[in-house]
């Protein structure tokens, strides 16, 4: 995606398509090491002030989707927190390089999200580092490829929904009692949640479990002036792939979509910018799928 992204062009031919090269890594994967780099903004994404001075964390922020949207909230005039596990460390000073470089504070907190005195913890850092919380994006997330259920450990689940779920549950709970009326909270689901693979049992299943509690929770908050929404991408080429499905379908990886190919980061970004701020203030426990043409429910 080297074009401007006011440059219009067709989808179809926007970003790399398959087939890629099969490049394994071990999990969580590192974005610096994969072969076919994500595009997750740097040249293209032009901010136009719609967060200024807001503060955020950001789950997974190291790379990926969060790397994207951690670099597009900066250009947006966001501060941001940086939540990642202590492998991804060189990920995520990249991450904070280019928060820095578009003149926000970027503050990187390591940590399992599955330990609920982390999420806590997180909450408590963001207030104390820049004075309030006004933007939560739950992003990361834990998956695993299998061919049976019988595959599935125990401890495989309780870490998947540990992850993607009980993480999610803390760091709301911990941070709402901090968010001011006009805040927001953005949930990341999947298409997973709706046309869920046999191959991603463990993960699907909480993925359905986030569109679920996001619009329950939302019911309860705007209450308060803090709205809840949901974005669910579809195929979008980051470490979190590299690392967790068989190499050999590395090379098809996004091809079914009916533009042919999987998203690059980028791309998922500017939805969260729109459910961050006030353009979207009427929008309240909704999922914006992020898909290539696969039809959500």
């Amino acid at each position: 995606m080297s074009q401007d992204q006011t440059t219009p062009q067709d989808p179809q031919e926007q970003g790399p398509k398959p087939p890629f090269p099969e490049q394994p890594q071990q999990p969580p994967g590192i974005e610096a090491e994969m072969e076919t780099r994500p595009d997750f903004g740097e040249d293209t994404y032009r901010g136009s002030g719609r967060l200024e001075d807001k503060a955020a964390i950001i789950t997974g922020g190291d790379s990926g989707i969060g790397r994207a949207v951690a670099l597009a909230f900066a250009r947006e005039g966001a501060d941001i927190l940086i939540s990642y596990l202590a492998e991804e460390e060189q990920d995520a000073q990249e991450t904070r390089r280019v928060v820095e470089a578009a003149g926000r504070r970027a503050v990187t907190v390591p940590g399992d999200i599955g330990d609920e005195a982390h999420c806590q913890q997180l909450v408590q850092r963001a207030v104390q580092e820049f004075g309030k919380l006004d933007i939560l994006v739950n992003n990361a997330a834990f998956q695993r490829t299998h061919q049976s259920i019988s595959e599935i450990s125990a401890e495989e689940l309780d870490r998947t929904y540990r992850t993607n779920i009980f993480a999610m549950f803390y760091l709301c709970k911990a941070a709402i009692p901090q968010m001011q009326p006009g805040s927001t909270i953005i949930n990341v689901a999947s298409i997973q949640a709706y046309q869920p693979s046999s191959s991603l049992l463990a993960y699907a299943s909480t993925k359905g479990a986030i569109v679920t509690f996001s619009k329950g929770l939302a019911q309860e908050v705007i209450k308060q002036g803090i709205r809840v929404n949901v974005v669910a991408p579809g195929p979008v080429w980051t470490p979190l792939i590299t690392s967790t499905i068989p190499p050999e379908q590395h090379a098809k990886f996004g091809q079914d979509s009916p533009v042919g190919r999987p998203a690059q980061p980028a791309e998922l970004a500017p939805p969260f910018v729109f459910l961050a701020s006030q353009e979207s203030s009427y929008i309240v426990g909704e999922v914006i799928g992020v898909t290539g043409g696969n039809p959500l429910p």
